[in-house]
């Protein structure tokens, strides 16, 4: 089962985008973060035409989550526990083919000095609580999306560029280091040891025919699903398309 994860960075605006993708690369079930759509307002009789059955969390201009899936969705959840205030639509989780599987849109937190930073770390503690909750099920576990968290100095073209950022503050990679510490996998990492390997690249300063990208957009596995991983790969081409995200899917093979 081919399990992607792609911040698309509106919906609508990239559906020709996405469709070329999922007829060439045909996974089995797509992550999409930054719908930038209500709920209603989705696509998905394109998605239901193209054999994808569809679980969505829209919100209005911004944010918003998906799962698309050729297998049945069925528990279907679209609230992250731990902030029954929090309306933003960063979240959605479901079972398909034994799998429980997530598409996340982690905040981005900047400029660090306002309530946007804490706010993004509280997020990291209530995904951090339910990813051990999960763990409980023994199910095997994907939590794939956009994490705005740059893990390493290597997942960046300059970390110098990037120390004050929310994306690659001290805190931040610490959230993302406790996920792993409870025993999730990065499913890239486990093939793929090399540096500047990037999956989001800027739309200013020629970030991307420069290869001036970070590496911020993950598939984290629960020991049963890293079990059963078998690669996984950035695919960077369609960031070279015509009317692309600034994100490019990262996409895992697993046995099930």
């Amino acid at each position: 089962m081919k399990i992607a994860t792609w911040n698309v960075n509106s919906v609508r605006l990239r559906l020709p985008n996405i469709l070329q993708w999922i007829t060439a690369q045909q996974p089995d079930v797509l992550l999409l973060q930054e719908l930038k759509c209500q709920t209603d307002q989705f696509p998905e009789m394109e998605f239901k035409s193209a054999g994808y059955e569809c679980a969505v969390f829209g919100q209005k201009a911004w944010n918003g989550v998906a799962i698309l899936s050729k297998f049945p969705i069925t528990d279907v959840m679209t609230t992250l526990p731990g902030d029954a205030a929090d309306e933003q639509s960063r979240y959605i989780e479901a079972t398909i083919n034994r799998f429980r599987i997530a598409s996340i849109y982690l905040p981005n937190g900047n400029p660090v000095d306002t309530e946007k930073y804490p706010y993004k770390l509280n997020w990291c503690d209530r995904l951090i609580a339910h990813a051990r909750a999960l763990l409980a099920t023994n199910q095997p576990v994907v939590l794939g999306g956009d994490y705005n968290i740059i893990p390493e100095a290597r997942d960046c073209f300059d970390p110098a560029v990037w120390k004050n950022d929310a994306l690659f503050m001290l805190q931040s990679r610490q959230k993302y280091r406790q996920l792993v510490n409870l025993g999730y996998t990065d499913a890239f990492r486990v093939f793929n040891q090399q540096d500047h390997q990037y999956s989001f690249w800027d739309y200013q300063g020629g970030s991307w025919p420069r290869n001036l990208g970070i590496r911020i957009d993950h598939l984290m596995c629960s020991p049963q699903a890293a079990d059963r991983l078998e690669s996984c790969i950035i695919d960077s081409a369609p960031r070279g398309e015509e009317k692309a995200s600034d994100h490019t899917p990262v996409m895992g093979s697993f046995r099930v």
